[in-house]
């Protein structure tokens, strides 16, 4: 691959033609359009997210004299170029210089670039940046990009994919997906956890449609003109979600709610009644992972596990071990009830604290309490072999 230092480019230079599109929330074109910011193998822009924090430290580097960092082009063409590292800055020169953000001055006041005196302006425009032009084939271009990461924000994973499997493919993903304007967004945020511009709206449909293969399917669908079975699987699982259970509850970002849809969305479910669970299972103090609520009841309410149903305290265990023992040895029976009913070497074997385990006498399934009016040490065989706990 073929590089080249370039020093005489200002940023009067790049933001000259800038187009910003506030719909996708991404750069256009720059370098009186010649350039393309944004390229489809790039993430979207996300300096202005945090409250633009990012964006200004760029305009405030540059009203200082601070270097910005190295800033790569791909020579796409003789007359075109792309952003191979850098977009985020150069979108924030760009966005700066059309009055897009303001930044605050040593006063502390808000200063939009359009307000601001000439010699300020003067600065901004006439700081030369340095920047690497390179040529090379498209896996070099696209192997490049996936080294360097200097803008100060890792790629993601499904950021690289993007950049790896660019395509008309990829192109329809990102307009969907990507896109935090999309009025789907809240209703998908309710089940997904992240944001559109780093892509984790993508990635999850991705990863549904795949069954967890993202690479390979990219792969194969880098050249398709449309995206009707990503859509159409992502829509389904989400009005599955949505039909199961109708009231929405925080836990619910976030779960594999692709692999609990692949599971059991074949089986029928009352949604009046499925609510009427959650509910009661919302209000149990014994459960301490509410998360596993929603597969609990999917999986007809039979793994405990799920819910991690908080167990016995020690102070419990050892009370109910002395009182049980004390008894035992009295009859000169195993302290272990199951053992004691038996008939073999361990009928009358009295166990250490650490050979038991705590258990519900009634099953926490069946209304039990974790308390220590409903709990029994068990040897640990019997206690394993229990069903129903």
């Amino acid at each position: 691959m073929i590089t080249i230092l370039k020093t005489n480019i200002t940023v009067k230079d790049i933001c000259e033609g800038f187009v910003y599109n506030d719909y996708e929330g991404k750069g256009l074109f720059g370098l009186a359009g010649k350039l393309t910011i944004q390229p489809e193998y790039q993430r979207n822009y996300i300096y202005a997210s945090d409250g633009g924090k990012r964006e200004m430290a760029v305009i405030e580097s540059v009203l200082k004299g601070y270097p910005i960092g190295l800033i790569y082009f791909n020579k796409a063409s003789e007359n075109k170029l792309e952003v191979l590292d850098g977009q985020q800055r150069i979108t924030s020169l760009g966005r700066f210089v059309t009055d897009k953000f303001a930044v605050k001055d040593e006063n502390g006041m808000e200063q939009y670039f359009g307000g601001m005196a000439k010699d300020k302006k003067d600065k901004i425009l006439e700081t030369k940046l340095l920047i690497y032009e390179c040529e090379g084939t498209e896996s070099q271009i696209k192997e490049w990009f996936k080294t360097i990461n200097i803008a100060g924000v890792p790629l993601v994973p499904q950021e690289l994919l993007n950049a790896i499997y660019s395509g008309p493919f990829v192109t329809l993903g990102k307009e969907e997906f990507s896109n935090s304007q999309n009025s789907n967004i809240q209703k998908w945020s309710a089940y997904i956890k992240g944001s559109a511009n780093r892509q984790a709206f993508f990635e999850r449909a991705l990863d549904w449609v795949s069954k967890g293969n993202i690479d390979d399917y990219m792969s194969s669908h880098r050249n398709d003109k449309n995206i009707n079975e990503l859509k159409k699987y992502f829509n389904s699982v989400i009005d599955w979600i949505s039909s199961v259970f109708i009231d929405v509850e925080s836990e619910m970002q976030g779960l594999e709610w692709g692999r609990l849809y692949e599971q059991y969305h074949k089986k029928s479910y009352d949604p009046k009644k499925v609510s009427a669970e959650v509910r009661k299972l919302y209000g149990d103090p014994y459960i301490k992972n509410r998360k596993g609520i929603f597969e609990f009841i999917l999986g007809g309410s039979v793994d405990t596990k799920l819910l991690e149903v908080r167990i016995f305290d020690e102070a419990t265990k050892k009370s109910v071990y002395a009182t049980q023992t004390a008894k035992a040895e009295k009859k000169g029976v195993s302290n272990c009830s199951h053992c004691a009913i038996g008939h073999d070497a361990n009928k009358a074997k009295i166990w250490s604290l650490s050979d038991m385990d705590a258990d519900h006498v009634s099953a926490w399934s069946k209304g039990g309490k974790s308390d220590i009016k409903n709990c029994e040490m068990l040897c640990k065989t019997h206690n394993r072999a229990k069903g129903n706990r």
